[in-house]
């Protein structure tokens, strides 16, 4: 969650170095870095509950699965984003620690502040990952996933999912999942 320029023009080696050093939390574009706000209790609630389940299900597989805290490298954008959740399986990944460039799943959970950003500039650039198959944002506001899929063509093809279409199909990791896990003790 983006909240306001912190630095100007920072060399990806001095990003990564002030976050090494730093409690906080920022991303980067294109040389500025921005903190990070804090989440609410949904949100987080939301972000481990999809991650305990993808975690449980790929135990074993090779996959691993990121929480907030590991970063997603956009080279050819100048970008590093914190996904809420973020699955890879390529072993050129293992060759970084503190950030990943080979995703093939990228899960966003919504919040006021950021859907427009989430749904926009952060997926326009989240698109330049050719590992990318999938693209999921969750709403906070309501029992709502929007799973982007990457088609044989490029093309990135809406699939929504509501209260009336409740189980979730996520291809690039072949799990299902409910709304019923998604939402577990989330209160609207």
């Amino acid at each position: 969650m983006i909240a306001s320029p912190q630095f100007n023009y920072l060399s990806h080696s001095e990003y990564l170095h002030l976050e090494e050093q730093s409690d906080l939390k920022r991303e980067y574009i294109g040389g500025e870095v921005y903190a990070m706000a804090g989440a609410s209790d949904r949100h987080v609630t939301i972000s481990l509950n999809l991650a305990s389940c993808l975690r449980e299900h790929l135990r074993g597989s090779g996959c691993r699965v990121y929480m907030s805290d590991m970063k997603a490298k956009i080279e050819t954008a100048n970008r590093f984003f914190y996904p809420d959740v973020m699955v890879t399986y390529d072993d050129r990944d293992k060759s970084t620690s503190n950030y990943k460039q080979y995703p093939c799943l990228i899960v966003e959970v919504l919040s006021n502040s950021t859907e427009a950003f989430d749904r926009g500039d952060k997926f326009s650039d989240y698109q330049q990952f050719h590992s990318l198959q999938e693209y999921i944002l969750i709403s906070t506001n309501r029992q709502k996933v929007d799973c982007f899929r990457r088609n044989d063509n490029g093309l990135w093809v809406l699939q929504p999912y509501s209260i009336q279409n409740p189980l979730v199909q996520i291809q690039s990791v072949n799990l299902e999942v409910d709304f019923a896990t998604i939402y577990e003790d989330v209160e609207f």
